[in-house]
């Protein structure tokens, strides 16, 4: 069985600039989004769908493979599914596994998991929604992709973790939770991080 992963990132946000390519551990997001696929043992391949050169850089020095993803499927507005059908038609799989960088507190068990469950049940989604996976044939066979079949198939895990990154405060929140309390001798009473408030649809 061949299992692709991937991770689908554009390089515009409406909420949170550059995103992707912001750090976390002390890299990229989507650096650390490729390495946390890479450990997954269920993981054969891992593709990289963006429309930005500069992604596409970075997801290659973290040896990801990556794949151009046309004009249409790169709004704000375009649906994950086709992004994930037009992913599977250039790197064919048995079954496609998608992580969401904006939890880079994941755990990559539950990437294993995830895939696991979509070949009992065709497609699997974690809760809070790290984590989804598909078979193949339950992509070229999906109906309205805004009308998602895998809530039929959801599964808790807290590991998947608990803050979906969408703005700066999302983020630095994700830092409190890996590191903390800051160290001591830090000058205190930090403004509270603030971006703009208007949604963000695609990754």
């Amino acid at each position: 069985m061949h299992v692709v992963g991937s991770i689908i990132a554009r390089i515009g946000s409406k909420r949170l600039t550059y995103k992707n390519l912001l750090p976390f551990e002390g890299k990229p997001l989507i650096g650390l989004g490729i390495e946390k696929l890479r450990q997954a043992a269920r993981v054969d391949e891992i593709v990289v769908s963006t429309e930005s050169e500069l992604i596409a850089r970075v997801a290659l020095d973290f040896g990801a493979t990556v794949l151009v993803r046309p004009d249409e499927l790169a709004s704000d507005k375009a649906p994950s599914v086709p992004v994930f059908q037009h992913l599977v038609q250039h790197h064919p799989c048995d079954v496609h596994v998608n992580f969401n960088i904006n939890f880079p507190l994941c755990d990559p068990v539950v990437i294993d998991r995830a895939v696991e469950l979509a070949v009992q049940n065709g497609e699997s989604l974690s809760r809070p929604y790290a984590v989804w996976a598909q078979t193949r044939t339950c992509l070229e066979s999906y109906g309205d992709p805004y009308k998602i079949s895998a809530h039929d198939h959801e599964f808790e895990d807290s590991r998947a973790g608990r803050i979906d990154i969408h703005t700066l405060e999302d983020l630095v929140e994700t830092y409190r939770l890996k590191q903390g309390a800051l160290p001591e001798g830090l000058p205190g009473g930090f403004r509270p991080e603030s971006t703009q408030d208007e949604p963000s649809k695609s990754r």
